[in-house]
């Protein structure tokens, strides 16, 4: 990986850690063996659950017999879904609530069918639990679960999103009626005259397939109950605590208050285990009805068929452009399929819808979507939540227009982008915390230009692609934009207290899975305290800790808790300058913060340390605090943003097609980048590097499949092929800095911008390289069959 201003990584100003490329303080335990994930949990007497899972798509369950099961060695409890109706009351609306600004804004219609913890009436997907099995061992659970028998009346299955909205499909929901499940418009401009102005108009389907995070660890969860106090701690490898803390309180029928969830260390989310699943609930349930800790740990082949998939949207586009290439009109209709249930509701979906544009002016706009269920794994996030989609959507389109004209891809990005001077730009549709959207900074076409620039420019790479082709090879390039909202709300909490010791704790609602937050925010607390970070306790995904928090996902934390912490420091700071104004005998409009400490404004050795700040911040006789100031040295703030941040990057890849093999060889990867303030170079570098690898398996290799009756084709690593180290290139990035303005710190989020762009780079890199057969390459993956069909079925190049 090559970087682009090495100066960057360590700033001259040695006092400030923001902006530093400081080790993860996280992997000495992690690379010694040292972590703790959900598996490593092995509590005196834990039993262990496995789940029967439906093997057909689609049924009516007439009965589950569980009687060898129960008998069967080992055995402590078995249920299923009938059994567990008769004993907890319905799951509470776990999807994410729709803001009232929006919903007064936008034209919409939403259907949310809740997920039970366990089939009772039918199954609607292939591994879908019907009945749950706890044992002494993990192997005997399993074991008997083979012993149960269910007895399922098959029903049609629909695997086709555009067929399940015909009428006369297999319904899924029955209580509804139809399997349209969500619907809104939006738009801008009068579409109608825009079109009827337009000198040129084209149309494309696009499609990008159904795919999925496949994180290192899968998912798991342990419950245990406390019967002295009925108290119960959950731990599970997600990404929000405190939304699976409220929903097991409400299913368990419990103060909030005696539940804590805590996440360890958690292999990887992506967004996957950003939501509250039934295992979440289910396990602590049963923990607290046998009195004994309960495991539940999910294994690969429970995971591809059982945790959320995503991406998975069909989009109709048609766009009409001038003669030089402007976009004067836009028009999309898709359909995202979301499976059997729609965990998360509207997120996905008006994520792409207002992402479409990308960095580009378009005054008329028109996005109808549509959602429809199917019997497939559930749709939910995973990293990039909807961009991906759009912007394979709208970088095709940008291309497929400059062919239409005979123009460089480029040139027309160039002459529809926003330029630098006219930021903010306000978009003129509202993004889905219910405010107009408002890109608030950057320069768009400079990020393009730069990673024009380091391929070694569009003239000099045309000329080498004439010359590969005379020596029959085909060469390719790919370009893809993309503009990403980031730290949405609708809040975060930090907790910031000094400990007698000197040393800064901050707890907060956000749940590490692996970015390096114990690292980036310690950086972050040290400039706000003047401290070494390893003076900075960390406590984070532990509802114990905090009693209020949010979670990890969409971007956000970076932008959030930042913020948060500085809220509460600067609340916290006015109490520790009153306190050491008393000690000093000064007015604390004459101090400042110094290293490891608060000092008189101009008088060398006249401090005193944050250790004697706290412990004069005592409760007792003999405390150090003036009148008026209440014992204790925290604060706790919650940070609830305006509205989002805009991140943005350039994609541009050189590739070589090996038109015998159906084989992309990436030749370079180029990325132009802009997060706002970068607080830890050398981990955005990784975000951003690992979520561009995670985009290309997505454009050429990961994929599921299912067949007519909805089984699931990709059972295993040995068929859902995620990359490797061969498959990725080598990257260089560039960044660029354009501080927001909405935060103290400038920050944007940069976790999910990574794999937005590469899907659209590599299929138009392909489509540019095939370009002489006439081939489009609009739907994802772009696998070597693929290739080799489309080469086949085409004339011979020109």
């Amino acid at each position: 990986m090559h970087r682009n201003d090495p100066s960057r990584m360590n700033p001259p100003n040695k006092t400030s850690f923001v902006g530093r490329s400081m080790p993860r303080r996280e992997d000495h335990r992690l690379l010694t063996g040292r972590g703790q994930f959900i598996a490593d949990l092995d509590l005196p007497q834990m039993l262990h659950a496995a789940f029967v899972r439906s093997p057909v798509a689609h049924a009516r369950i007439r009965g589950v017999d569980l009687s060898r099961a129960a008998v069967a060695p080992g055995v402590a409890c078995v249920l299923s879904g009938a059994d567990l109706l008769a004993l907890l009351p319905p799951v509470p609306d776990t999807q994410l609530s729709l803001p009232s600004k929006w919903t007064t804004l936008v034209q919409h219609k939403f259907i949310n069918p809740q997920q039970p913890l366990l089939a009772h009436d039918k199954v609607r997907h292939v591994g879908e639990a019907v009945a749950v099995i706890v044992a002494h061992s993990r192997y005997a659970a399993e074991d008997a679960a083979q012993l149960v028998t269910l007895d399922l009346d098959p029903l049609p299955v629909v695997v086709d999103p555009e067929l399940a909205l015909r009428p006369g499909a297999p319904i899924i929901h029955d209580k509804f009626q139809t399997n349209l499940i969500g619907a809104f418009t939006i738009g801008k401009g009068d579409i109608a005259a825009a079109f009827a102005r337009s000198p040129h108009k084209l149309q494309r389907r696009f499609h990008h397939h159904r795919y999925a995070a496949a994180p290192m660890e899968c998912r798991g969860v342990v419950g245990v109950h406390d019967p002295r106090t009925d108290c119960v701690t959950i731990w599970s490898a997600t990404q929000v605590v405190h939304w699976v803390r409220r929903e097991a309180a409400a299913v368990l029928q419990l103060p909030e208050a005696r539940i804590r969830c805590v996440a360890l260390d958690v292999g990887g989310g992506f967004g996957l285990k950003g939501h509250v699943y039934p295992e979440d609930l289910l396990i602590p349930f049963l923990a607290r009805r046998l009195e004994r800790p309960v495991q539940w740990i999910e294994d690969r082949r429970e995971h591809l068929m059982c945790s959320c998939h995503s991406r998975d949207q069909m989009h109709d586009v048609e766009v009409g452009f001038d003669d030089e290439g402007r976009i004067l009109a836009l028009r999309d209709h898709f359909i995202v399929d979301c499976g059997a249930w729609n965990p998360i509701g509207a997120g996905v979906v008006y994520n792409t819808a207002v992402h479409l544009l990308g960095p580009y002016k378009i005054d008329a706009v028109a996005i109808d979507a549509r959602i429809a269920a199917t019997n497939k794994v559930p749709n939910a996030p995973y990293r990039g939540a909807g961009r991906p989609e759009a912007a394979f959507a709208m970088e095709r389109i940008v291309d497929l227009v400059a062919g239409e004209l005979g123009l460089e891809p480029a040139e027309v990005r160039l002459r529809n982008m926003i330029r630098a001077d006219e930021m903010p730009y306000r978009v003129g549709m509202p993004y889905r915390d219910g405010e107009p959207i408002v890109y608030d900074g950057g320069d768009y076409p400079r990020a393009l230009r730069q990673a024009l620039d380091a391929i070694g420019g569009v003239a000099a790479f045309r000329q080498r692609q004439r010359a590969a082709r005379h020596e029959g090879r085909y060469l390719g390039l790919g370009i893809g934009c993309y503009v990403e909202g980031t730290g949405v709300g609708p809040f975060e909490s930090a907790m910031v207290r000094i400990d007698p010791s000197g040393k800064i704790f901050v707890s907060s609602g956000a749940c590490p899975q692996g970015q390096g937050m114990e690292t980036i925010f310690a950086q972050v607390v040290a400039d706000a305290w003047c401290v070494d970070p390893a003076d900075v306790v960390m406590s984070l995904a532990d509802t114990a800790a905090i009693a209020i928090g949010f979670g990890t996902i969409a971007s956000r934390s970076t932008v959030t808790l930042s913020a948060a912490i500085h809220g509460a420091s600067e609340r916290l700071r006015a109490k520790v300058f009153a306190i050491a104004a008393n000690l000093l005998e000064c007015a604390a409009g004459d101090l400042e913060l110094r290293k490891d400490g608060v000092g008189i404004v101009g008088v060398p050795g006249a401090q005193v340390s944050l250790a004697a700040v706290a412990r004069a911040a005592r409760p007792g006789w003999d405390h150090g605090r003036p009148p008026g100031i209440d014992a204790g040295l925290e604060e706790t703030y919650y940070y609830e943003p305006p509205t989002v941040t805009w991140s943005y990057a350039a994609h541009v890849a050189a590739v070589d097609v090996d038109i015998e093999l159906g084989q992309v060889n990436i030749e370079k990867y180029i990325i132009a980048h802009d997060c706002g303030v970068v607080v830890n170079p050398m981990l955005v570098e990784g975000q951003i590097v690992g979520g561009a690898a995670q985009g290309i398996g997505g454009a050429l290799l990961e994929e599921f499949n299912y067949d007519p009756e909805g089984q699931l084709l990709a059972g295993s690593f040995m068929d859902y092929m995620v990359p490797t180290a061969c498959d990725i290139p080598d990257m260089q990035l560039i960044h660029q800095h354009s501080p927001s303005p909405l935060n103290p710190l400038g920050v944007k989020g940069v976790g999910e911008g990574g794999p937005i762009a590469p899907p659209a780079v590599i299929a138009n890199a392909v489509s540019d390289a095939l370009r002489s057969f006439a081939l489009e390459f609009n739907r994802t993956p772009i696998k070597p069959q693929i290739i080799l069909q489309a080469v086949r079925s085409a004339s011979q190049p020109r």
